[in-house]
């Protein structure tokens, strides 16, 4: 039984389109929303498409995976969301594309959230004021529990927008370069950490470091730190955050001890590494999960 009446996810959903081409179904909350949907917990996705062939393309793929498609709003003015993602000097270099239908999120067509539930947002959606205040409206009227994942992308952020955010939060995931850019940096990690999760009042601060694995400090003050999980294979870690931060709000969802939750979330994070891209279309790949 899950200990929030639902869980919501709200933020950008969007294509990442290559020079070849291709165009990739993704976005964080929405790459974290569909996970959800395959653990079970029916998630409510809280975004907006334009009237365009990208948006019926994700109208369709959220069908097709049995997702709740009521609250995905439809914008006559302005464009799915897109990212030109380009090659310079063999590393990839992407142009999240302003204006786009995720960036105009309507407030008044926002459903209601009850205190008990469970709101999953990341920080690119707050770059404009529109769903920034779309987002706060929501927070507030319902009072409802908030997991932050911030996803620093210049030139799309801002510090006071992030510290507005982690003021309302009760569980933050970000990276350590992270903690550096929002003004976290001294030499001392866990002095950072303590002073980041004291200043915003957070149950939880999870800090990921890559190729280290992660450390999370709990309401109580302990850190609990683990190694990352070597993947079987490695094909790409697009999408690997967002994979740990869908079974980590899995894990609070079904009342996990902390360190379970961290475990599940790492060995996730890294069988998704061993796929291609951050959607998995296969329904067994879940099946072996045994949640």
């Amino acid at each position: 039984m899950s200990q929030f009446s639902q869980i919501a996810v709200f933020g950008e959903v969007l294509f990442d389109c290559f020079p070849e081409g291709d165009a990739i179904l993704g976005g964080a909350p929405f790459n974290v929303a569909w996970h959800l949907q395959a653990f079970g917990d029916q998630p409510r996705f809280l975004s907006r498409t334009g009237k365009d062939a990208y948006g019926q393309q994700i109208r369709r793929a959220m069908q097709d995976w049995q997702m709740d498609d009521h609250s995905l709003q439809l914008d006559a003015l302005h464009p799915t969301g897109q990212v030109e993602v380009s090659i310079v000097d063999n590393e990839p270099s992407y142009d999240i594309k302003p204006d786009a239908a995720f960036d105009f999120i309507d407030n008044s067509r926002m459903p209601k959230l009850d205190a008990d539930s469970l709101l999953y947002h990341g920080t690119l959606a707050l770059r404009n004021p529109v769903s920034a205040a779309s987002l706060e409206s929501l927070v507030s009227s319902s009072q409802c529990k908030v997991f932050v994942d911030v996803n620093l992308r210049e030139p799309w952020w801002n510090k006071q927008h992030c510290y507005q955010a982690l003021e309302a939060a009760d569980w933050v995931k970000l990276n350590h370069h992270e903690m550096k850019m929002l003004g976290f940096a001294s030499a001392d990690l866990r002095q950072d950490m303590t002073r980041l999760q004291s200043n915003f009042q957070l149950k939880q601060l999870i800090v990921t470091l890559g190729s280290e694995g992660v450390i999370v400090r709990s309401n109580e003050g302990n850190f609990i730190e683990m190694p990352a999980v070597k993947p079987d294979k490695f094909v790409d870690s697009v999408g690997a955050g967002d994979a740990f931060s869908a079974m980590y709000i899995h894990g609070l969802a079904a009342d996990w001890p902390l360190e379970q939750i961290i475990e599940r979330a790492q060995a996730f994070a890294s069988r998704v590494i061993g796929e291609r891209g951050a959607l998995i279309r296969d329904r067994r790949f879940y099946q072996s999960l045994n949640l």
